[in-house]
């Protein structure tokens, strides 16, 4: 069946290339192209194997986890007060 297609220059310029070392004509490795992309989205990816996490216990914490906001503003506060006593 003959249709017309938009192809991008580049990936038709490949194409091209492709035809030129098979020693085929350009459609008959546009459809090849094409059956094998389309092969590929179908069949499902078996070799990946899902991620999981290790958790491990840390203890309780040692400072209250309720009050991060004033334990940064105290640790802030300290590094300001570092910083000005270098520069003197």
């Amino acid at each position: 069946m003959r249709t017309t297609i938009r192809i991008d220059d580049e990936l038709l310029s490949k194409l091209k290339e492709e035809a030129r070392k098979q020693n085929l004509p350009l459609t008959r490795v546009l459809d090849r192209t094409l059956r094998a992309g389309m092969q590929a989205s179908r069949s499902p990816r078996r070799s990946r194997r899902r991620y999981r996490e290790h958790t491990y216990p840390m203890g309780e914490p040692a400072v209250a986890l309720d009050k991060a906001l004033a334990l940064a503003a105290a640790l802030e506060d300290k590094e300001i007060i570092r910083k000005m006593l270098l520069r003197k």
